[in-house]
């Protein structure tokens, strides 16, 4: 895996990265970032990734994933996209900060774009609202939450709660105080204490949350 650009981002990816025995060779232009990290990853080189010619002599094409994680630095993160796509990189990703810098991205040929801080502050306001645990959204208003049950379903049989039906989510995981979670079935009883994850279309996720 490439990470191009070592900021917090960048650093955090390429770091947990590591923790996960994936491979990553981290490059900056700033030799102080490089050094932060030096020792760390798998390889940390001080170079411009805006330029094709330095990712093809650092064998940047050679890589099947990469990432861009400059943000703030928009007209660099844009001519590193363009140059992992040049060298033809099969799957990139790459962080945004706005939505036309994010539009720009895709329309260069960026396989994945995210937008962690628009994201996250997504995530925190379904959380606020509700009394959501967790809260995962994915594409085309589906999400998954993390919650306690509705005390109407307590001490029931999944399949007597009724909760497909008067709500449009499935509980796809229960986790008792002091023990991990488990998949759920339809045999499975809601007892009190426990946690649930649901998952179902944003707005039955969330309305079923503060049903909790």
């Amino acid at each position: 895996m490439v990470v191009c650009g070592l900021g917090r981002f960048g650093k955090s990816l390429a770091l947990e990265l590591m923790k996960e025995e994936t491979e990553v060779l981290g490059i900056d232009a700033d030799a102080d970032k490089v050094q932060n990290v030096s020792g760390r990853l798998t390889h940390a080189v001080v170079a411009d990734t805006t330029k094709v010619e330095v990712l093809r002599q650092l064998s940047v094409h050679e890589f099947t994933r990469a990432v861009v994680g400059i943000g703030s630095d928009i007209e660099s993160s844009i001519l590193t996209a363009s140059s992992l796509v040049e060298i033809g990189i099969p799957n990139i990703w790459a962080k945004a900060i706005s939505n036309s810098h994010a539009r720009i991205l895709t329309q260069i040929g960026v396989h994945h774009v995210t937008r962690p801080e628009h994201d996250m502050g997504i995530r925190v306001a379904h959380l606020v609202r509700g009394r959501m645990m967790d809260y995962i959204e994915f594409e085309d208003g589906f999400a998954m939450v993390k919650t306690t049950p509705p005390a109407h379903i307590v001490g029931k049989r999944l399949s007597d709660s009724k909760v497909r039906q008067e709500y449009g989510v499935t509980i796809v995981a229960i986790k008792r105080p002091g023990e991990g979670f488990t998949y759920a079935t339809a045999d499975t009883i809601i007892r009190p204490g426990d946690t649930v994850i649901a998952s179902g279309l944003t707005r039955d996720s969330e309305r079923f949350s503060e049903a909790s």
